[in-house]
């Protein structure tokens, strides 16, 4: 199937071994009951499989709802999917599950969410800092806190469940360009925080790629470290994309490009993923 007939939200591209694996949020069952996600492979990015069901609630796992967000990252020789999950009587967090192969199927992995029971959050990534230490960037929900935070927490190294407390990196107002909005059920108006994703330039810069919405609708936006560590201060930096997509990451292709996907337009049931040739100048990322 091509790029167009995929219907998805938050769209991740693991390059492992000759092919590309993309992930996502289903698109048709995003926003309600949800029990699994799925993968596509390629080898050239235009040509994809149908999908193949890499998780799946066998009515033995916690959530139901909310299934969002997975990611697939290579670490210690084992496939581990970060992804965010929710139920009625708990708050929306991320858990990790772990698979032998890239197509799953994957099993869970930690016990229940890593991110605070008490704190409604979303859109956990993997980052491994220059000494080995895993950890775990997150979004704190500006449904609850207001103005969305950008989190980091450290996890122990079996990735079974957070070694320590949460780190604030930043919160979505300190973007220049950010515009609030409102959330009809709870009635609150606040700032977004969506979709982090870190990544280090070739000239040792740490940067997190995140997502908000702007006048042009939903963006994605870059955040520079100032010591080039996750314990570091993030100061807002350009956007990459400020029409309507967002939820983005950063990889490296086949044949050495780099290319940013994202899901766009930000609307129920029209969601794509699109793939940009991107590049890195002067310690940043540029869109070609």
């Amino acid at each position: 199937m091509k790029r167009n007939e995929i219907n998805i939200r938050d769209p991740f591209v693991l390059v492992d071994e000759g092919k590309y694996y993309l992930f996502g949020t289903r698109g048709a069952t995003c926003w309600g009951p949800a029990n699994g996600f799925d993968v596509y492979v390629s080898e050239d990015l235009d040509s994809w499989s149908d999908p193949i069901v890499c998780f799946e609630n066998d009515g033995s796992f916690w959530a139901d709802q909310n299934y969002w967000a997975p990611e697939v990252h290579v670490y210690n020789g084992k496939y581990y999917m970060f992804a965010s999950f929710k139920t009625d009587k708990t708050c929306r967090g991320t858990a990790i599950l772990v698979s032998d192969t890239p197509v799953g199927p994957y099993k869970p992995h930690s016990d229940g969410c890593v991110t605070p029971c008490d704190w409604e959050c979303l859109d956990g990534t993997f980052y491994v800092d220059k000494n080995g230490n895993p950890y775990m960037v997150f979004c704190h929900e500006w449904v609850q806190v207001g103005d969305g935070e950008v989190c980091a927490v450290k996890l122990t190294k079996d990735l079974k469940k957070a070694d320590g407390v949460p780190r604030l990196l930043f919160h979505a107002s300190e973007a220049e360009w950010k515009k609030s909005v409102h959330h009809k059920r709870t009635g609150i108006d606040g700032y977004v925080t969506d979709g982090p994703f870190m990544w280090r330039t070739q000239n040792g810069n740490l940067l997190c790629l995140w997502a908000s919405f702007s006048e042009g609708g939903y963006t994605e936006a870059v955040a520079l470290s100032d010591n080039g560590e996750i314990d570091g201060n993030f100061m807002q930096i350009d956007p990459l994309f400020m029409d309507d997509g967002g939820h983005g990451m950063v990889f490296k292709a086949l044949d050495g490009k780099l290319y940013l996907t994202l899901h766009s337009p930000n609307t129920h049931l029209e969601e794509r993923p699109f793939f940009h040739e991107i590049t890195e100048v002067n310690g940043t990322l540029k869109r070609l």
